[in-house]
């Protein structure tokens, strides 16, 4: 099983880096899966020439065959101008020229960084419409840190829980859901905890 962590960090060391690396452990151990990190910072030129060219040189086509074949993926970009970074999105939209497929019901975890709480809806406004564009399954724990978190409590639940739901979807059922919530009058599929709707639905309701 593979897993690819796509990295759009600039600075070493990076705290983008260090949140894909540690989202990457986390859904490895369940899985048992090989993980591979792709550094954008080291295509950023490949990237601008296949814009040109139309055809990706060595690096950035192993980059892109990686991602295709990939069992699951952890994307993580810092912050700019409130969305993600250009270099971010010009490797994906390469990637969907050069296969627009390659995305395709593949799991992928988002993740930010930011120095700043108030970009961490960059996860849902930004990030989240991106993967189901490129027909990716999202998983629905996104992780956003912003500077104050990193040694903070509550990081590191967040990178739990995701990591959790991208390894169940990539095939780890043990992985479906955190220890000790209860899951009593749930029904499993492979494994998957699955909520009835109706019962989802009740849980909205104003009680009273």
């Amino acid at each position: 099983m593979k897993l690819v962590v796509v990295s759009a960090g600039l600075s070493v060391p990076s705290s983008t880096r260090l949140l894909g690396d540690r989202l990457a452990a986390a859904a490895a151990g369940p899985t048992s899966a090989e993980v591979r990190v792709i550094e954008l910072r080291d295509l950023a030129v490949a990237i601008a020439h296949n814009f040109t060219s139309g055809f990706p040189e060595r690096a950035l086509a192993d980059a892109f065959d990686a991602v295709a074949a990939a069992d699951g993926l952890v994307v993580v970009t810092p912050v700019f101008s409130a969305s993600y970074s250009g270099l971010f999105k010009s490797f994906f939209d390469t990637l969907s020229v050069h296969d627009e497929e390659a995305l395709a019901g593949k799991p992928v975890l988002i993740a930010a960084t930011g120095g700043t709480a108030r970009h961490s809806l960059v996860l849902d406004h930004a990030l989240r419409p991106l993967f189901a564009h490129l027909k990716a399954v999202v998983v629905p724990t996104g992780v956003y840190a912003a500077s104050e978190d990193w040694g903070a409590e509550g990081l590191d639940g967040r990178i739990t829980r995701a990591a959790g739901e991208l390894a169940a979807l990539m095939g780890a059922p043990s992985a479906a859901r955190p220890t000790g919530e209860d899951t009593a009058g749930e029904d499993t599929a492979g494994g998957l905890t699955v909520v009835p709707f109706e019962e989802q639905l009740a849980a909205l309701r104003p009680t009273g």
